[in-house]
């Protein structure tokens, strides 16, 4: 009798343990949908609140932590110096590192950490930040090289690593000589060396991203606006006048290419979505 007493109380401890739990899983939805609801309606501190518990009730519900990281981040204002908009920022890629923990190849949550540190890069410039950015679409591209999306984001970083290299590299001309570059002009021969030196690969690599970019995506007109601000880039690593020429010439081709497409998707009406 004293056995079966026994085992009835660890059944029924058992059966109200799965009961809770069932509960919590069926509560955690609830709040995760009343979240999604309020995040529809830009109300992020209600909707962080209720992806926050959602999380707590079920912390196996990934959407959760999804929607959790996604609203940190839309509250993030890239170059407001605010303490909260920082904490909003580094909240983010805490909450999207914390499903890459347990979920490496969560995409969403690698194109979600990827776009927000880009975002955090910007002001102040911090290069490590859009290097790290870097790598979580590295990541994406080897887990899915068909995309195009995470070519054309190395392209972009790698555009914006050169261009601020490029403009130091002028002010640090400019402070100490007495004659002034501007953005416009050629890189003297002396400069142009040390760019190619330090941002060449960078370039280079860019370049070689974005082409993938659009040969994956054929009138990709943002990977062609950002190639033919590489190679423009790229004019300036050279210290022949002709092979300065004939990125400049690309450049220039790229853009009119950019203008065609525009004007074709002007000119083609837009299909109603269902």
């Amino acid at each position: 009798m004293q056995r079966n007493s026994y085992t009835f109380f660890l059944f029924a401890v058992v059966f109200v343990s799965l009961a809770t739990a069932g509960c919590d899983k069926l509560r955690a939805r609830d709040k995760l949908n009343k979240g999604v609801q309020a995040y529809k309606s830009a109300q992020f501190d209600v909707a962080i609140d209720d992806f926050k518990s959602a999380k707590e009730l079920d912390p196996t519900l990934t959407n959760a932590q999804l929607y959790l990281a996604t609203a940190y981040a839309s509250q993030y204002i890239p170059g407001a110096p605010s303490a909260e908009n920082v904490r909003n920022g580094d909240q983010a890629v805490k909450e999207f590192q914390a499903i890459l923990s347990t979920d490496p190849n969560n995409l969403s949550a690698i194109d979600g950490i990827g776009s927000i540190l880009y975002n955090m890069a910007g002001t102040p410039y911090d290069a490590s930040k859009l290097e790290e950015s870097k790598k979580y679409h590295e990541k994406h591209i080897q887990l899915k090289p068909d995309d195009p999306e995470p070519y054309y984001w190395i392209g972009v970083i790698d555009w914006s690593l050169a261009y601020r290299g490029n403009k130091d590299l002028r002010e640090e001309y400019n402070n100490t000589a007495k004659k002034t570059i501007k953005e416009s002009d050629p890189m003297l021969e002396k400069l142009a060396s040390q760019f190619a030196s330090k941002y060449g690969s960078v370039v280079d690599e860019g370049i070689t991203n974005l082409k993938k970019a659009i040969e994956l995506k054929p009138e990709y007109d943002d990977a062609m606006a950002y190639l033919n601000l590489l190679y423009r880039q790229k004019a300036d690593t050279e210290t022949a006048a002709a092979a300065r020429d004939a990125d400049i010439k690309v450049a220039d081709s790229l853009v009119d290419k950019v203008k065609a497409i525009k004007q074709k998707k002007m000119e083609t009406p837009q299909q109603p979505t269902s």
